[in-house]
């Protein structure tokens, strides 16, 4: 198989709480599934063109959102174009406010998203902060840890991502974390999200695999450490 092209939208600008760690899980696991991958970065001002087999953007401050924001409105188009057709992405926090709609700033007014998925997100007074703990029928329990003062808001046609357990999730009132639109995830989920929850890992990889070969089964290996800290942080107070 060729190597998996991973693509890093604004690793620069869009990098807090430990979401750099996601794409050195995503690679590590690669390695481990014997999986070649070409990492790729692309920020502001930088021309977006080629093929890509997983993309990710992660969270940045609501500040540093304005200019992300416009940039990414030139990119939109290809990004859109990979998401319709399979490819699977991961978008935290920040980045997953900016695939949306629209993001409606306390201080900056209205960002535009690009409308990958379904949704609004607004600013509110309410510092949603702490530990979480969600649970999906495909991914089983998630774990992660959230600070965002945007509630966001799931459109009609917008799937959940999961179920809150613990903690406030998309707004602290419906529920509902994230969404999932054919192969892309939107997460208000810190951490790093990866490395404590591997299905959601081996979901981007195994896909991201199989649009290039449809027989492609990832093997078994040894999640025993990923798991006893997926269970511990499900014993952390919110």
């Amino acid at each position: 198989m060729r190597k998996l092209r991973i693509l890093h939208l604004y690793p620069d600008r869009m990098n807090i709480y430990g979401d750099m760690g996601n794409i050195i899980c995503l690679q590590k696991r690669m390695d481990w599934f014997g999986l070649k991958h070409e990492y790729i970065t692309n920020t502001v001002s930088e021309k977006l063109s080629g093929k890509f087999d997983l993309i990710f953007m992660g969270g940045g401050q609501d500040r540093g959102q304005i200019a992300v924001g416009s940039d990414l409105q030139t990119k939109q188009a290809i990004i859109k174009d990979h998401i319709n057709s399979g490819v699977p992405a991961l978008t935290i926090c920040g980045g997953y406010q900016l695939f949306g709609k629209y993001f409606l700033t306390k201080d900056s007014g209205k960002i535009e998203g690009i409308s990958v998925f379904d949704v609004v997100t607004k600013a509110t007074e309410l510092r949603m902060i702490g530990n979480i703990v969600c649970v999906s029928d495909e991914f089983g329990t998630i774990v992660g840890f959230e600070n965002h003062s945007g509630a966001t808001q799931l459109g009609d046609s917008a799937q959940p991502l999961a179920k809150v357990i613990k903690g406030y999730g998309n707004d602290g009132k419906s529920g509902f974390e994230g969404v999932i639109y054919k192969n892309a995830i939107g997460s208000y989920l810190h951490g790093p999200l990866l490395p404590k929850n591997p299905s959601l890992a081996d979901f981007l990889i195994g896909t991201a695999a199989r649009n290039i070969d449809k027989q492609f089964i990832l093997k078994n290996i040894d999640d025993s450490v990923a798991m006893l800290a997926n269970s511990y942080a499900q014993k952390l107070p919110q």
